[in-house]
């Protein structure tokens, strides 16, 4: 389903158009770290370093991007609570909970047909 395009650019949203910004979005939320970032915060506020244990491999860096893009994108809210030393929590906002559904989706589909596909045996 496509809706009329806000930006002007063109007369609806397509993401198969090269100039939609729909693009951005659907590469934000096509990012592996992203999609396992909002699943990770499903359930509800986490802290940098608890996030980081979540999602084992993830360095600082790549989760510092990822989480500023999805706040950049409204998807992920950062709150920063005023105590020594500074606590910062991050949670999915209203918009982050309604990606974070297909997204699971994605990812349980994932873990019960991995081994089915012909890439099972080849770690990545």
């Amino acid at each position: 389903m496509s809706t009329r395009c806000h930006t002007g650019q063109h007369a609806h949203h397509d993401v198969y158009e090269a100039q939609c910004p729909c693009r951005a979005m659907l590469d934000l939320l096509a990012n592996k770290w992203s999609a396992l970032a909002i699943g990770a915060l499903e359930d509800g506020p986490l802290r940098f370093g608890a996030l980081q244990r979540r999602l084992q491999g993830v360095s600082p860096k790549v989760l510092t991007q990822t989480l500023r893009r999805l706040e950049d994108a409204g998807l992920v809210e950062r709150t920063v609570y005023p105590a020594v030393p500074l606590h910062v929590e991050y949670e999915l906002s209203s918009l982050g909970h309604s990606a974070s559904v297909p997204l699971r989706n994605l990812r349980l589909w994932v873990e019960d047909n991995l081994d089915l596909t012909t890439t099972a045996a080849k770690p990545m």
